[in-house]
Protein backbone atom coordinates (compact mmCIF):
# COMPACT_ATOMS: atom_id res chain seq x y z
CA UNK A 1 0.00 0.00 0.00
CA UNK A 2 2.92 2.37 0.73
CA UNK A 3 4.67 1.74 -2.20
CA UNK A 4 1.53 2.08 -4.43
CA UNK A 5 0.61 5.27 -2.83
CA UNK A 6 4.37 7.01 -3.87
CA UNK A 7 4.30 5.81 -7.19
CA UNK A 8 0.86 7.15 -7.50
CA UNK A 9 2.01 11.00 -5.91
CA UNK A 10 5.30 10.75 -7.58
CA UNK A 11 3.40 10.20 -10.93
CA UNK A 12 0.84 12.74 -10.26
CA UNK A 13 3.90 15.09 -9.84
CA UNK A 14 5.69 14.12 -12.94
CA UNK A 15 2.81 13.84 -15.31
CA UNK A 16 1.99 17.75 -14.27
CA UNK A 17 4.96 19.14 -15.48
CA UNK A 18 5.76 16.54 -17.88
CA UNK A 19 2.69 17.35 -19.88
CA UNK A 20 3.47 21.10 -19.49
CA UNK A 21 6.67 20.33 -21.16
CA UNK A 22 5.55 17.90 -24.38
CA UNK A 23 2.23 19.70 -24.88
CA UNK A 24 1.22 23.52 -25.35
CA UNK A 25 -2.30 22.67 -25.45
CA UNK A 26 -1.83 22.05 -21.46
CA UNK A 27 0.43 24.46 -21.29
CA UNK A 28 -2.23 26.82 -22.05
CA UNK A 29 -4.40 25.92 -19.21
CA UNK A 30 -4.32 27.42 -15.61
CA UNK A 31 -2.69 24.96 -13.17
CA UNK A 32 -6.33 24.47 -11.89
CA UNK A 33 -7.04 22.74 -14.20
CA UNK A 34 -4.43 21.24 -15.32
CA UNK A 35 -3.44 19.44 -11.40
CA UNK A 36 -7.02 18.62 -10.55
CA UNK A 37 -7.71 16.10 -13.61
CA UNK A 38 -5.04 14.16 -12.87
CA UNK A 39 -5.52 13.97 -9.06
CA UNK A 40 -9.08 12.75 -9.86
CA UNK A 41 -7.78 10.21 -12.53
CA UNK A 42 -4.68 9.28 -10.03
CA UNK A 43 -7.28 8.77 -6.99
CA UNK A 44 -10.08 6.86 -9.46
CA UNK A 45 -7.05 4.34 -10.39
CA UNK A 46 -6.03 4.30 -6.54
CA UNK A 47 -9.28 3.32 -5.59
CA UNK A 48 -9.99 0.62 -8.71
CA UNK A 49 -6.32 -0.84 -8.13
CA UNK A 50 -7.84 -1.60 -4.48
CA UNK A 51 -10.88 -3.34 -5.42
CA UNK A 52 -9.34 -5.21 -8.02
CA UNK A 53 -6.52 -6.22 -6.37
CA UNK A 54 -8.08 -8.99 -4.68
CA UNK A 55 -9.89 -10.73 -7.54
CA UNK A 56 -7.38 -10.61 -10.23
CA UNK A 57 -4.19 -10.71 -7.92
CA UNK A 58 -5.14 -12.37 -4.48
CA UNK A 59 -7.16 -15.02 -6.38
CA UNK A 60 -5.03 -16.46 -8.92
CA UNK A 61 -2.46 -19.06 -9.09
CA UNK A 62 0.92 -18.32 -7.17
CA UNK A 63 2.80 -18.57 -10.37
CA UNK A 64 0.71 -15.83 -11.67
CA UNK A 65 0.40 -13.17 -9.07
CA UNK A 66 3.70 -11.38 -9.96
CA UNK A 67 2.52 -11.28 -13.51
CA UNK A 68 -1.33 -10.54 -12.53
CA UNK A 69 0.19 -7.21 -10.36
CA UNK A 70 1.80 -6.07 -13.38
CA UNK A 71 -0.76 -6.29 -15.88
CA UNK A 72 -2.94 -4.68 -13.15
CA UNK A 73 -0.90 -1.55 -12.81
CA UNK A 74 0.05 -1.09 -16.20
CA UNK A 75 -3.47 -1.48 -17.21
CA UNK A 76 -4.54 1.46 -14.91
CA UNK A 77 -2.12 3.68 -16.15
CA UNK A 78 -3.37 3.03 -19.74
CA UNK A 79 -6.92 3.73 -18.21
CA UNK A 80 -5.78 7.07 -16.47
CA UNK A 81 -3.94 8.32 -20.06
CA UNK A 82 -7.19 7.66 -21.86
CA UNK A 83 -9.28 9.01 -19.46
CA UNK A 84 -7.52 12.02 -18.81
CA UNK A 85 -7.05 12.23 -23.12
CA UNK A 86 -10.79 11.99 -23.86
CA UNK A 87 -11.33 14.75 -20.71
CA UNK A 88 -9.57 16.86 -22.13
CA UNK A 89 -10.52 16.67 -25.89
CA UNK A 90 -14.24 16.63 -24.67
CA UNK A 91 -13.75 19.72 -22.46
CA UNK A 92 -10.86 22.27 -24.16
CA UNK A 93 -11.42 20.31 -27.21
CA UNK A 94 -7.36 19.50 -27.11
CA UNK A 95 -6.40 17.41 -30.45
CA UNK A 96 -5.68 13.93 -30.31
CA UNK A 97 -1.86 14.33 -30.58
CA UNK A 98 -2.02 15.74 -27.14
CA UNK A 99 -3.80 13.28 -25.52
CA UNK A 100 -1.44 10.83 -27.18
CA UNK A 101 1.50 12.64 -25.92
CA UNK A 102 -0.27 12.65 -22.61
CA UNK A 103 -1.11 8.61 -22.79
CA UNK A 104 2.63 7.93 -23.64
CA UNK A 105 3.84 9.65 -20.62
CA UNK A 106 1.73 7.71 -18.19
CA UNK A 107 2.05 4.31 -19.85
CA UNK A 108 6.17 5.02 -19.62
CA UNK A 109 5.98 6.13 -15.36
CA UNK A 110 3.09 3.23 -15.44
CA UNK A 111 5.53 0.86 -16.88
CA UNK A 112 7.94 1.75 -14.34
CA UNK A 113 5.67 1.07 -11.45
CA UNK A 114 4.32 -1.93 -12.51
CA UNK A 115 7.57 -3.56 -12.31
CA UNK A 116 8.55 -2.06 -9.54
CA UNK A 117 5.24 -3.55 -7.33
CA UNK A 118 5.46 -6.96 -9.63
CA UNK A 119 8.91 -7.08 -7.91
CA UNK A 120 7.72 -6.22 -4.59
CA UNK A 121 4.81 -8.77 -4.99
CA UNK A 122 7.25 -11.74 -5.78
CA UNK A 123 9.39 -10.27 -2.80
CA UNK A 124 6.12 -10.69 -0.42
CA UNK A 125 5.50 -14.44 -1.60
CA UNK A 126 9.22 -15.10 -0.84
CA UNK A 127 9.29 -13.88 2.49
CA UNK A 128 5.29 -15.60 3.17
CA UNK A 129 7.16 -19.29 1.77
CA UNK A 130 9.96 -18.54 3.50
CA UNK A 131 7.67 -18.44 7.20
CA UNK A 132 4.87 -20.93 6.46
CA UNK A 133 6.98 -23.19 4.02
CA UNK A 134 4.47 -23.09 1.13
CA UNK A 135 5.53 -23.00 -2.79
CA UNK A 136 5.03 -23.09 -6.13
CA UNK A 137 5.41 -24.63 -9.14
CA UNK A 138 8.06 -22.96 -11.55
CA UNK A 139 7.10 -25.61 -14.60
CA UNK A 140 3.82 -24.46 -14.17
CA UNK A 141 3.05 -20.73 -16.34
CA UNK A 142 6.88 -20.49 -16.55
CA UNK A 143 8.49 -17.57 -17.45
CA UNK A 144 12.21 -17.16 -18.25
CA UNK A 145 14.00 -14.94 -16.53
CA UNK A 146 16.17 -14.03 -19.19
CA UNK A 147 13.02 -13.19 -21.44
CA UNK A 148 11.45 -10.64 -18.88
CA UNK A 149 14.44 -8.93 -18.78
CA UNK A 150 14.82 -8.86 -22.45
CA UNK A 151 10.98 -7.96 -22.98
CA UNK A 152 11.19 -5.27 -19.83
CA UNK A 153 14.41 -3.66 -21.69
CA UNK A 154 12.68 -3.23 -24.65
CA UNK A 155 9.46 -1.75 -23.44
CA UNK A 156 11.48 0.81 -21.69
CA UNK A 157 13.15 1.08 -24.67
CA UNK A 158 10.27 2.09 -26.56
CA UNK A 159 9.23 4.21 -24.20
CA UNK A 160 12.30 6.44 -23.82
CA UNK A 161 12.27 7.02 -27.26
CA UNK A 162 8.83 7.91 -27.61
CA UNK A 163 8.95 10.30 -24.80
CA UNK A 164 12.29 11.70 -26.17
CA UNK A 165 10.80 11.94 -29.90
CA UNK A 166 7.52 13.49 -28.72
CA UNK A 167 9.75 16.30 -26.68
CA UNK A 168 11.64 17.20 -29.67
CA UNK A 169 8.69 17.49 -32.25
CA UNK A 170 7.29 20.04 -29.66
CA UNK A 171 10.51 21.70 -28.77
CA UNK A 172 11.13 21.98 -33.19
CA UNK A 173 6.82 22.86 -33.67
CA UNK A 174 7.81 25.62 -30.69
CA UNK A 175 10.77 26.83 -32.19
CA UNK A 176 9.16 27.22 -35.71
CA UNK A 177 6.42 29.15 -33.95
CA UNK A 178 8.62 31.94 -32.02
CA UNK A 179 11.16 31.99 -34.80
CA UNK A 180 13.07 35.22 -34.06
CA UNK A 181 11.53 36.22 -30.93
CA UNK A 182 13.44 34.44 -28.43
CA UNK A 183 16.85 34.57 -27.94
CA UNK A 184 18.50 31.88 -29.38
CA UNK A 185 20.81 30.81 -25.45
CA UNK A 186 17.28 31.05 -24.20
CA UNK A 187 15.67 28.58 -26.23
CA UNK A 188 18.68 26.37 -25.79
CA UNK A 189 18.24 26.62 -22.19
CA UNK A 190 14.50 26.11 -22.22
CA UNK A 191 15.08 22.62 -24.16
CA UNK A 192 18.27 21.51 -22.31
CA UNK A 193 15.97 21.82 -18.95
CA UNK A 194 13.23 20.07 -20.52
CA UNK A 195 15.55 17.20 -21.49
CA UNK A 196 17.49 17.09 -18.15
CA UNK A 197 13.72 17.07 -16.24
CA UNK A 198 13.18 13.86 -18.38
CA UNK A 199 16.96 12.01 -17.76
CA UNK A 200 16.45 12.93 -14.11
CA UNK A 201 13.01 11.32 -13.71
CA UNK A 202 14.19 8.06 -15.69
CA UNK A 203 16.98 7.84 -14.03
CA UNK A 204 15.46 7.75 -10.12
CA UNK A 205 13.24 5.29 -11.92
CA UNK A 206 15.85 3.23 -13.29
CA UNK A 207 17.59 2.97 -9.96
CA UNK A 208 14.94 2.24 -8.18
CA UNK A 209 13.98 -0.61 -10.20
CA UNK A 210 17.74 -1.98 -10.46
CA UNK A 211 17.24 -1.37 -6.31
CA UNK A 212 14.42 -3.98 -6.14
CA UNK A 213 15.77 -6.00 -8.16
CA UNK A 214 18.37 -6.71 -6.22
CA UNK A 215 16.43 -6.82 -3.39
CA UNK A 216 15.03 -9.39 -4.43
CA UNK A 217 18.58 -11.52 -5.86
CA UNK A 218 19.56 -10.81 -1.99
CA UNK A 219 16.86 -12.51 -0.38
CA UNK A 220 16.75 -15.71 -3.33
CA UNK A 221 20.80 -16.07 -2.76
CA UNK A 222 20.76 -15.33 1.08
CA UNK A 223 18.19 -18.06 1.54
CA UNK A 224 20.20 -20.41 -1.51
CA UNK A 225 23.48 -19.75 0.75
CA UNK A 226 21.77 -20.38 3.49
CA UNK A 227 20.71 -23.81 2.76
CA UNK A 228 23.54 -25.03 1.06
CA UNK A 229 25.95 -23.77 4.27
CA UNK A 230 23.75 -25.82 6.42
CA UNK A 231 23.93 -28.75 3.98
CA UNK A 232 27.46 -28.56 3.81
CA UNK A 233 27.55 -28.86 7.83
CA UNK A 234 24.86 -31.49 8.11
CA UNK A 235 22.04 -29.38 8.82
CA UNK A 236 19.17 -30.52 6.44
CA UNK A 237 16.60 -28.35 7.96
CA UNK A 238 16.89 -25.44 5.72
CA UNK A 239 15.05 -24.78 2.62
CA UNK A 240 14.83 -22.24 -0.38
CA UNK A 241 11.83 -20.99 -1.05
CA UNK A 242 10.41 -21.12 -4.58
CA UNK A 243 8.72 -18.16 -4.96
CA UNK A 244 8.75 -17.44 -8.72
CA UNK A 245 7.64 -19.53 -11.77
CA UNK A 246 11.50 -18.95 -13.37
CA UNK A 247 15.27 -20.13 -13.44
CA UNK A 248 15.11 -18.94 -9.75
CA UNK A 249 12.86 -21.18 -8.60
CA UNK A 250 13.64 -23.51 -10.34
CA UNK A 251 17.31 -23.28 -8.80
CA UNK A 252 15.06 -23.34 -5.12
CA UNK A 253 13.17 -26.36 -6.05
CA UNK A 254 16.34 -28.54 -7.45
CA UNK A 255 18.34 -27.13 -4.16
CA UNK A 256 15.62 -28.50 -2.01
CA UNK A 257 15.29 -31.47 -3.93
CA UNK A 258 19.14 -32.16 -3.53
CA UNK A 259 18.97 -31.35 0.36
CA UNK A 260 16.16 -34.11 0.73
CA UNK A 261 18.04 -36.59 -1.01
CA UNK A 262 20.84 -35.52 1.02
CA UNK A 263 19.05 -35.25 4.26
CA UNK A 264 17.58 -39.35 3.26
CA UNK A 265 20.67 -40.56 2.22
CA UNK A 266 22.70 -39.22 5.61
CA UNK A 267 19.79 -41.24 7.66
CA UNK A 268 20.30 -44.55 5.45
CA UNK A 269 24.09 -44.25 6.36
CA UNK A 270 23.73 -43.33 10.29
CA UNK A 271 20.98 -45.91 10.02
CA UNK A 272 23.75 -48.51 8.63
CA UNK A 273 26.16 -47.67 10.67
CA UNK A 274 24.47 -47.94 13.90
CA UNK A 275 23.50 -51.48 12.32
CA UNK A 276 27.02 -52.37 12.13
CA UNK A 277 27.96 -50.84 15.31
CA UNK A 278 24.38 -53.05 16.89
CA UNK A 279 26.01 -56.52 14.65
CA UNK A 280 29.38 -56.29 15.91
CA UNK A 281 28.39 -55.32 19.41
CA UNK A 282 26.42 -58.35 19.33
CA UNK A 283 29.37 -60.33 17.83
CA UNK A 284 31.52 -59.00 20.83
CA UNK A 285 28.50 -59.96 23.01
CA UNK A 286 28.04 -63.88 21.87
CA UNK A 287 31.60 -64.38 22.50
CA UNK A 288 32.22 -62.93 26.28
CA UNK A 289 30.07 -64.22 28.90
CA UNK A 290 30.87 -60.77 31.18
CA UNK A 291 29.53 -58.43 28.24
CA UNK A 292 25.33 -58.42 29.23
CA UNK A 293 24.07 -55.21 29.57
CA UNK A 294 27.86 -53.87 30.24
CA UNK A 295 27.75 -52.51 26.59
CA UNK A 296 24.66 -50.31 27.46
CA UNK A 297 25.54 -49.14 30.46
CA UNK A 298 29.21 -48.33 29.45
CA UNK A 299 27.99 -46.46 26.53
CA UNK A 300 25.44 -44.19 28.61
CA UNK A 301 28.36 -43.54 31.11
CA UNK A 302 30.61 -42.42 28.11
CA UNK A 303 27.47 -40.19 26.76
CA UNK A 304 27.42 -38.75 30.49
CA UNK A 305 30.99 -37.80 30.88
CA UNK A 306 31.12 -36.78 27.53
CA UNK A 307 28.74 -34.44 27.93
CA UNK A 308 29.87 -33.09 31.33
CA UNK A 309 33.30 -32.23 29.94
CA UNK A 310 32.28 -30.50 27.13
CA UNK A 311 31.83 -27.17 29.13
CA UNK A 312 35.73 -28.34 30.49
CA UNK A 313 37.77 -25.60 28.86
CA UNK A 314 40.73 -28.23 27.88
CA UNK A 315 37.88 -30.07 26.02
CA UNK A 316 35.03 -27.80 24.76
CA UNK A 317 36.84 -27.65 22.01
CA UNK A 318 37.14 -31.31 20.56
CA UNK A 319 33.79 -32.24 22.55
CA UNK A 320 31.41 -31.14 19.81
CA UNK A 321 27.92 -32.47 19.59
CA UNK A 322 28.92 -34.60 16.93
CA UNK A 323 32.19 -36.10 18.89
CA UNK A 324 29.93 -36.66 21.27
CA UNK A 325 27.24 -38.64 19.84
CA UNK A 326 29.93 -40.49 17.98
CA UNK A 327 31.69 -41.78 21.42
CA UNK A 328 28.37 -42.86 22.14
CA UNK A 329 27.85 -45.06 19.09
CA UNK A 330 31.77 -45.99 19.49
CA UNK A 331 31.85 -47.33 22.92
CA UNK A 332 29.88 -50.65 22.44
CA UNK A 333 33.01 -51.65 20.34
CA UNK A 334 35.65 -51.45 22.97
CA UNK A 335 35.87 -54.93 23.58
CA UNK A 336 35.74 -56.14 19.92
CA UNK A 337 39.42 -57.80 20.31
CA UNK A 338 37.63 -60.31 22.29
CA UNK A 339 36.39 -62.25 19.18
CA UNK A 340 39.94 -63.28 18.57
CA UNK A 341 40.28 -64.58 22.24
CA UNK A 342 40.14 -68.62 22.19
CA UNK A 343 37.41 -69.71 24.17
CA UNK A 344 39.41 -71.48 26.68
CA UNK A 345 40.55 -68.25 28.16
CA UNK A 346 37.62 -65.65 26.77
CA UNK A 347 35.11 -68.83 28.83
CA UNK A 348 37.22 -69.85 31.52
CA UNK A 349 35.24 -69.92 34.82
CA UNK A 350 38.13 -69.22 37.18
CA UNK A 351 40.68 -66.39 37.58
CA UNK A 352 43.04 -66.16 34.79
CA UNK A 353 46.52 -67.45 35.12
CA UNK A 354 49.29 -65.14 34.20
CA UNK A 355 50.30 -66.63 30.78
CA UNK A 356 46.48 -66.66 30.31
CA UNK A 357 46.08 -62.82 31.47
CA UNK A 358 48.65 -61.92 29.06
CA UNK A 359 46.71 -63.59 26.17
CA UNK A 360 43.19 -62.08 27.03
CA UNK A 361 45.47 -58.32 27.21
CA UNK A 362 46.14 -59.01 23.36
CA UNK A 363 42.24 -58.20 22.68
CA UNK A 364 43.27 -54.13 22.65
CA UNK A 365 45.47 -54.87 19.96
CA UNK A 366 42.94 -57.64 18.52
CA UNK A 367 40.51 -54.59 18.37
CA UNK A 368 42.66 -52.03 16.88
CA UNK A 369 43.81 -54.17 13.91
CA UNK A 370 40.44 -55.95 13.44
CA UNK A 371 39.10 -52.27 12.59
CA UNK A 372 41.96 -51.17 10.57
CA UNK A 373 40.68 -52.60 7.26
CA UNK A 374 37.32 -51.08 6.77
CA UNK A 375 39.07 -47.66 8.13
CA UNK A 376 41.34 -48.36 5.06
CA UNK A 377 38.73 -48.98 2.59
CA UNK A 378 36.25 -46.06 3.82
CA UNK A 379 38.57 -43.35 4.54
CA UNK A 380 38.00 -40.83 6.94
CA UNK A 381 35.40 -42.36 9.06
CA UNK A 382 34.19 -41.12 12.48
CA UNK A 383 32.51 -43.97 13.92
CA UNK A 384 35.00 -46.21 13.10
CA UNK A 385 38.04 -43.96 14.14
CA UNK A 386 36.48 -43.61 17.56
CA UNK A 387 35.90 -46.90 17.75
CA UNK A 388 39.41 -48.16 16.94
CA UNK A 389 40.90 -45.27 19.10
CA UNK A 390 38.30 -46.75 22.23
CA UNK A 391 39.40 -50.82 21.55
CA UNK A 392 42.93 -49.67 20.86
CA UNK A 393 43.60 -47.59 24.75
CA UNK A 394 40.48 -47.65 26.94
CA UNK A 395 43.27 -50.12 28.64
CA UNK A 396 46.16 -47.16 28.39
CA UNK A 397 46.87 -45.79 31.94
CA UNK A 398 47.40 -41.68 32.79
CA UNK A 399 50.44 -42.96 34.51
CA UNK A 400 51.83 -44.53 31.66
CA UNK A 401 51.59 -48.00 33.33
CA UNK A 402 48.97 -49.74 31.03
CA UNK A 403 48.79 -51.57 27.76
CA UNK A 404 48.90 -52.24 25.03
CA UNK A 405 51.47 -49.41 23.97
CA UNK A 406 52.07 -47.80 27.57
CA UNK A 407 50.73 -44.48 26.27
CA UNK A 408 50.81 -41.82 28.87
CA UNK A 409 48.92 -38.70 29.96
CA UNK A 410 47.38 -37.17 27.12
CA UNK A 411 49.46 -39.29 24.53
CA UNK A 412 46.14 -41.37 25.36
CA UNK A 413 42.97 -40.91 22.75
CA UNK A 414 40.18 -38.68 24.78
CA UNK A 415 37.94 -41.34 23.83
CA UNK A 416 40.17 -43.98 25.35
CA UNK A 417 40.18 -42.18 28.32
CA UNK A 418 36.82 -41.41 29.01
CA UNK A 419 36.21 -44.74 28.17
CA UNK A 420 38.61 -46.79 30.96
CA UNK A 421 36.42 -44.56 33.99
CA UNK A 422 33.04 -45.94 32.51
CA UNK A 423 34.75 -49.51 31.84
CA UNK A 424 36.50 -49.97 35.22
CA UNK A 425 33.64 -48.49 36.76
CA UNK A 426 31.60 -51.00 35.59
CA UNK A 427 33.29 -54.03 35.88
CA UNK A 428 33.92 -53.06 39.84
CA UNK A 429 29.84 -53.14 41.01
CA UNK A 430 29.60 -56.25 38.01
CA UNK A 431 29.94 -59.59 39.40
CA UNK A 432 32.99 -61.57 38.04
CA UNK A 433 34.08 -65.35 38.69
CA UNK A 434 36.94 -63.63 40.56
CA UNK A 435 35.07 -61.30 42.81
CA UNK A 436 31.74 -60.37 43.98
CA UNK A 437 30.19 -56.77 41.90
CA UNK A 438 31.32 -53.92 44.94
CA UNK A 439 29.13 -51.28 46.01
CA UNK A 440 28.47 -48.27 44.25
CA UNK A 441 30.55 -46.40 47.24
CA UNK A 442 33.23 -48.63 46.84
CA UNK A 443 34.04 -48.35 43.20
CA UNK A 444 33.76 -44.50 43.39
CA UNK A 445 36.14 -44.47 46.09
CA UNK A 446 38.17 -46.79 43.80
CA UNK A 447 37.66 -44.37 41.06
CA UNK A 448 38.95 -41.60 43.12
CA UNK A 449 42.07 -43.17 44.18
CA UNK A 450 42.90 -44.10 40.68
CA UNK A 451 42.75 -40.47 39.89
CA UNK A 452 46.54 -39.24 38.16
CA UNK A 453 47.36 -42.65 37.95
CA UNK A 454 45.32 -44.89 35.96
CA UNK A 455 43.09 -42.15 35.05
CA UNK A 456 43.07 -38.22 33.85
CA UNK A 457 42.34 -36.59 36.84
CA UNK A 458 40.42 -34.24 35.37
CA UNK A 459 37.65 -36.80 33.96
CA UNK A 460 37.40 -38.41 37.23
CA UNK A 461 36.77 -35.24 38.64
CA UNK A 462 33.82 -34.73 36.31
CA UNK A 463 32.45 -39.00 36.60
CA UNK A 464 32.85 -37.82 40.61
CA UNK A 465 30.35 -34.52 39.61
CA UNK A 466 27.87 -36.73 37.70
CA UNK A 467 27.94 -39.63 40.34
CA UNK A 468 23.96 -39.69 40.54
CA UNK A 469 23.17 -39.97 36.90
CA UNK A 470 25.99 -42.69 37.04
CA UNK A 471 24.58 -44.50 39.91
CA UNK A 472 20.65 -44.04 38.04
CA UNK A 473 22.37 -45.67 34.78
CA UNK A 474 23.88 -48.58 36.63
CA UNK A 475 20.64 -48.69 38.34
CA UNK A 476 18.22 -48.75 35.77
CA UNK A 477 20.58 -50.97 33.34
CA UNK A 478 21.54 -53.05 36.00
CA UNK A 479 20.97 -56.83 36.06
CA UNK A 480 21.99 -59.77 38.85
CA UNK A 481 25.04 -59.39 38.26
CA UNK A 482 25.46 -55.83 39.35
CA UNK A 483 26.33 -54.55 43.07
CA UNK A 484 26.49 -58.40 43.72
CA UNK A 485 22.70 -58.28 42.80
CA UNK A 486 21.56 -55.96 46.03
CA UNK A 487 20.81 -53.03 44.62
CA UNK A 488 19.48 -53.86 41.74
Amino acid sequence: MKLVTLHYLSAAIIVSIYGVQVCPFLESLTWGQLVLPILAAFALQFSLQQVLWPHLVGQADFELQSRRAFALVLGLFLFSGLGLSLFNQWFYQFPLGSGAKLTVGLLGLGLFCAVDISLAEERRLHRRFAHTGETLNPERHFFSQPKKLALLALALALCMAGVFFLLIVKDLDWMIEVGGKINLKDAQRAILAEVLFVVLVALGHFCNLIQSYSQNQKLFFTHENQALSGAGLGDFGNRVPVASADEYGQMAQRTNEMIRHLARRTQEVAQTQDATIVALASLAETRDNETGAHIRRTQEYVKAIALKLKNHPDFSADLTPEVIDLFYKSAPLHDIGKVGIPDAILLKPERLDEPEFRIMMTHARLGEQALEEPLAQLGECGFLRYAQEIAASHHEKWDGSGYPKRLKGEEIPLSGRIMAVADVYDALISKRVYKPGFPHEKAMEIIRQGSGSHFDPRIVEAFLVIEPQIHQIAMELGDENTFGGAES
